[in-house]
């Protein structure tokens, strides 16, 4: 399945495009005096921490619904490949087979498989079409490719994000301090005014 992963190409961004999901990138606060004095911060630390911090929880909700689309591409990749597996098995065969299917939880049931040249593939919302063996190969892998590619992007966009998330919470870090320096050098000129 390596193979198959390296095979497929991650489709390019466009030139001002840095993620595939439209995700926003944090602006690293280079010069925090300056980024406090802007007029919509108003030199108001909580309400600039409060600003990051509805930004961080956008970022983890993306990270979270990221995860679960990761998490199904990962399930569907292998169920793909062994569809195909058994699309070759039924190329090959030319005998009556007797064999074993799921027929719910714990439940199996023997059958005698005769050789075809057809297959039923679930297409999702309880729809199955039934295919001949070539057409299911070929449907098959242009999924598997769809899903590999989805994959790659997703992963790319889930770099992305843990770097947006990451440069939020330094610039949190940095409005706080920022805040408490302010707030000590407040406290030392009060304290010099009231014991002159």
């Amino acid at each position: 399945m390596a193979g198959i992963m390296d095979s497929v190409e991650m489709p390019k961004l466009s030139e001002n495009q840095k993620s595939f999901a439209g995700i926003p990138e944090a602006i690293f606060l280079e010069e925090i005096d300056s980024f406090m004095a802007k007029p919509e911060n108003e030199e108001n630390c909580e309400k600039v921490l409060q600003r990051l911090d509805e930004q961080h929880s956008k970022y983890r909700f993306m990270a979270f619904n990221l995860e679960a689309r990761r998490r199904k591409l990962k399930s569907q990749i292998p169920d793909l490949q062994r569809s195909l597996e058994m699309i070759d098995v039924l190329r090959k065969e030319t005998e009556e087979r007797e064999t074993q299917f799921l027929l719910s939880d714990q439940v199996f049931i023997k059958t005698i498989v005769p050789p075809t040249d057809t297959v039923c593939l679930w297409l999702g919302a309880n729809v199955m079409l039934e295919y001949p063996l070539d057409e299911a190969e070929i449907l098959l892998k242009q999924n598997m490719t769809s899903a590999i590619a989805n994959l790659k992007t997703v992963e790319h966009d889930q770099d992305f994000l843990r770097d947006q998330i990451t440069t939020t919470e330094v610039n949190m870090a940095r409005v706080y301090n920022w805040g408490v320096k302010k707030r000590q050098a407040a406290g030392k000129n009060a304290a010099t005014n009231n014991s002159s």
